[in-house]
């Protein structure tokens, strides 16, 4: 299998895509996940594949796909209308910016992908920088997202509707704002690193701003 699919090359241009395009999906934007009616509600589904590269699982407990030539990750590929419109909306959810290559959290590109029943399909996909790689991601050896998702939980999935609500205040809230205490929720956010305390208020950590990202 190691030579059906080809080395990842950085797409073209956002203005060159007026046709429907095939997308590699994993994580939170595959089916019945948080993000996937966000960018696919009205896609067609090809089926499942594989893609070469490592998978990776964030601090926040979702996973990251970077380049890799040892080994192979499993998700979905869906082809939607690839419009301007929607290639800006996604390359801002995923901070990719083509005229910035090395400051975007992720690169766009188009990679040839193994579909089960079908064969090689050339899709696009949304891969790490490598630059970006946090230190306290942790690499999955066997590449599959899924059953690591099912055995680590990510935070969104291990908070209560009342934490998610203030997390999402906080995340709101702006200027000299202040989001009152609630002594049971403000401990449990504190003990998951997901809030500071500024003293007079209350504000998201990276993490906790990391976790909003992730809430519907």
């Amino acid at each position: 299998m190691g030579n059906e699919i080809n080395d990842l090359n950085i797409c073209g241009s956002m203005s060159d895509v007026q046709e429907r395009k095939k997308f590699f999906v994993y994580g939170s934007l595959v089916q019945g996940m948080v993000h996937h009616e966000k960018f696919f509600k009205n896609s067609t589904f090809i089926g499942n594949g594989l893609v070469k590269g490592s998978i990776y699982r964030l601090q926040v407990g979702y996973h990251v796909l970077a380049e890799s030539a040892d080994g192979y990750v499993p998700g979905e590929i869906y082809e939607v209308d690839a419009s301007p419109v929607l290639l800006a909306i996604m390359d801002e959810f995923h901070g990719y910016s083509p005229l910035n290559l090395d400051k975007s959290l992720y690169l766009r590109k188009e990679v040839e992908v193994l579909v089960s029943g079908i064969g090689p399909v050339l899709v696009w996909i949304y891969v790490l920088n490598p630059l970006k790689l946090p230190k306290a991601s942790q690499k999955i050896e066997t590449g599959n997202w899924k059953d690591d998702f099912v055995s680590n939980p990510p935070l969104t999935l291990r908070l209560s509707e009342k934490e998610k609500e203030y997390v999402r205040k906080l995340g709101q809230s702006v200027g000299r704002d202040i989001v009152p205490i609630q002594l049971d929720i403000y401990r449990q956010l504190m003990n998951l690193g997901l809030i500071v305390d500024k003293g007079r208020r209350l504000a998201l950590s990276k993490l906790g701003q990391e976790v909003l990202r992730f809430l519907e």
